[in-house]
């Protein structure tokens, strides 16, 4: 019987963006420290996410709400404090918004670095109860030249990020990440506590076979959104319609667009004038990881990370995933808007 051969020469996330910043020789290292941060927050939030109806962590916190109106579970609340401190305490953070907060945090001089942190902790907490999928969401900016570091560094449209990424805490610990050269994709090995690159180079298909869409809300949409998800159910003579898959926690949907190719959409209505997903912290980094990946991500009348946020709390319709796919959306668009 052959001994299972054992791989000595694993590359882990800390290793791969090391890798990374020795290409660069002006890099001060402050990103890798920044990233290793948002790892451990990660472990952390895995961690309790495993062990939360054992640990009583299911459940609504005192009745309280977040920002967006939806009501915080503990281990939303539990989630954005891991973050916080995580990312206060590496010393490279001087602002940072959270879906959780009303007001952005400026972090205290002494702690203060010259990056800003825009995430939601625990994105789709809502169905933890089932066992479905959640999972952090980040962007990255630079402090702006000259600028001490206040909120106005993060009113910044999503093609000046620097960084994005997403952990979804599922069967296992998925790691999603860009530094703006392609995406790669880590799975926790809770064995050695560590994020190992299992997905290198993840590229979207310029077409799927997935529509990921909430068709509860088909009575609100305009008529571009109308016939695009009719079309992709009712194709011409000799064409399949493409499946639906529908998880409703925006991270394991997306997940499985940049996996399998497709579309996930959520648009602006009748009801969500702005759309429902917030732009700093939800639909940035997704943009930008898509954008990395290959495919394309708009608001269906223009490229999504050229959207100026008004607030860091701002909402804005999605469309995001292959290229073709979000092109045809693009086209009804054009359509009816003449």
């Amino acid at each position: 019987m052959s001994e299972e051969k054992v791989t000595t020469d694993i590359i882990t996330l800390t290793r791969h963006v090391l890798d990374e910043q020795r290409k660069h020789k002006e890099a001060s290292g402050d990103l890798t420290v920044l990233l290793n941060a948002i790892q451990l927050g990660c472990k952390f939030v895995a961690a309790n996410v495993r062990r939360a109806r054992l640990l009583n962590l299911i459940g609504l916190a005192g009745g309280t709400q977040n920002i967006s109106g939806d009501e915080q579970k503990k281990l939303d609340v539990i989630s954005n404090e891991i973050f916080i401190n995580a990312l206060r305490s590496s010393g490279k953070v001087a602002v940072m918004v959270s879906e959780e907060d009303e007001e952005a945090i400026i972090v205290e001089d002494g702690l203060k670095g010259r990056y800003c942190v825009v995430f939601d902790p625990l994105d789709g907490s809502s169905n933890i109860d089932a066992g479905v999928n959640v999972g952090t969401i980040f962007g990255i900016y630079r402090v702006a030249e000259g600028s001490s570091g206040t909120v106005e560094d993060v009113l910044r449209p999503g093609n000046e990020m620097v960084v994005a990424g997403y952990c979804m805490y599922g069967s296992s610990a998925n790691m999603v990440l860009t530094v703006g050269n392609g995406v790669n994709g880590y799975t926790l090995d809770n064995a050695i506590g560590e994020f190992i690159l299992s997905h290198p180079n993840i590229k979207v298909p310029s077409r799927g076979k997935i529509y990921s869409v909430n068709e509860g809300n088909t009575k609100y949409w305009n008529e571009a959104c109308q016939e695009y998800f009719h079309s992709l159910k009712f194709p011409p003579e000799g064409k399949n319609p493409y499946s639906a898959r529908y998880i409703g926690s925006m991270v394991a949907d997306v997940h499985r667009t940049l996996l399998y190719g497709g579309i996930f959409a959520y648009p602006d209505d009748k009801k969500s004038k702005n759309g429902k997903l917030r732009l700093l912290y939800e639909c940035y980094p997704m943009a930008f990881l898509t954008e990395q990946a290959g495919g394309k991500a708009i608001t269906g009348h223009k490229r999504l990370l050229d959207v100026v946020p008004e607030n860091i709390h701002s909402r804005c319709p999605i469309f995001l995933g292959s290229k073709d796919d979000v092109e045809d959306v693009e086209k009804l668009y054009k359509k009816y808007s003449k």
